[in-house]
């Protein structure tokens, strides 16, 4: 499955988004709020994760993706890196085979080369042991960003096509490092904060936005069914107006 672009053509969408994005913020004020140190929200965010990737595959969400680590999160104490580093990498020994068993696809997007030895290892092994799954792709943005993103599909885009007097969109699409998903349907962001941050630039493009107040590690089903009720409730329009919307549901009907 390649993307379809929004911005060129009207995607498949209905009632249950196809691919639902998150950035799982409020690990760290979770903790805080409980007087814990701050890698106790994180690890009580991998609980969040596990409920939230066993909630879509079972409400039918095909694609989901989850911003684990951006690229300006290297700016955080380093203390606070090394616990994360160790928190992914714990992960990947012990939730991969779950996943598999699951029917769930794993995905690593970003630029791993940054990441230790270790851990590039199991993201390969993980990518590699589940990949004929298909009840769910679970991509994890790690050392992501979206001008990154874009930044380094020009680059492989005008290293195999030197000569190029103009880029189109759908030349630059198949470089991206979400080729291979639809377009989210649907973004979420917990914590409050209501940004992007630099997560998936090209792909937010007609994405609706939906923001809580709740913190990551207490999202779990109920929160995203109200994540999926608000969407449910927008009328998706892709720059056509609400008159032509309804004129093409009548027309299905008949």
């Amino acid at each position: 499955m390649s993307q379809q672009s929004s911005t060129r053509q009207v995607p498949e969408h209905g009632d249950v988004p196809r691919h639902i994005a998150i950035i799982m913020d409020g690990n760290g004020r979770w903790a805080r709020n409980r007087r814990l140190p701050r890698i106790a929200g994180h690890r009580r965010g991998v609980e969040a994760v596990r409920a939230t990737v066993r909630a879509c595959a079972e409400r039918g969400v095909e694609y989901l993706t989850l911003f684990a680590f951006s690229s300006e999160n290297w700016r955080r104490p380093a203390e606070e890196v090394a616990l994360l580093m160790q928190l992914f990498q714990a992960a990947l020994s012990n939730e991969v085979e779950k996943l598999h068993r699951s029917g769930v696809r794993l995905k690593v997007v970003g630029d791993t080369r940054r990441f230790a030895p270790k851990i590039r290892r199991l993201i390969e092994e993980g990518e590699r042991l589940t990949a004929e799954n298909r009840r769910l792709t679970l991509s994890v943005a790690a050392n992501y960003g979206g001008r990154w993103d874009i930044l380094q599909a020009l680059s492989r885009l005008l290293k195999e096509q030197p000569a190029l007097d103009e880029i189109r969109e759908e030349m630059l699409s198949p470089y991206l490092a979400m080729s291979y998903a639809p377009e989210p349907d649907l973004f979420i962001r917990t914590g409050g904060e209501q940004r992007v941050s630099n997560f998936l630039l090209w792909q937010l493009a007609y994405s609706e936005l939906y923001f809580t107040e709740t913190l990551w590690p207490d999202f779990g089903a109920a929160a995203l069914d109200d994540a999926i009720a608000s969407y449910r409730r927008r009328e998706r329009r892709f720059g056509r107006t609400s008159e032509q919307l309804q004129d093409a549901k009548r027309a299905e009907v008949a």
